[in-house]
């Protein structure tokens, strides 16, 4: 209620964790409390939770998407999966083993030299 009669506006934006932003370490710190702890009561009450979820998925999926169509890095990732809408939803469980694979880190040649 405080947030609607002061106009607030609420942007999400990634920012990379550990890189000396101002704020960060406290922000990730105080998520994670809030998180875990279940005395909190909920602070909205007019929109349902399924519809702020329903709206922000959209905008969250084009930035997602237009950030991998627009980077120079992933390429073995986006090679899997160049589409971010499908990938989202697709059930997948990574292992060990498939996100090596998926992003090509790891000592992968080596292991497909010993076939040979």
């Amino acid at each position: 209620m405080e947030k609607e009669r002061n106009k607030w506006k609420i942007e999400f934006s990634w920012i990379k964790a550990h890189a000396g932003k101002e704020g960060n370490e406290l922000a990730d710190l105080l998520a994670k409390e809030a998180s875990n702890n279940s005395n909190i009561k909920e602070c909205y009450n007019r929109i349902p939770k399924s519809t702020i979820s329903r709206e922000l998925k959209e905008p969250c999926i084009k930035q997602w998407q237009n950030e991998c169509n627009t980077t120079t890095k992933g390429a073995t990732t986006k090679s899997f999966y160049p589409n971010i809408e499908q990938r989202t939803m697709l059930k997948v469980s990574p292992t060990l083993n498939f996100t090596t694979i998926l992003t090509g880190h790891g000592n992968i040649n080596s292991y497909l030299h010993k076939l040979t």
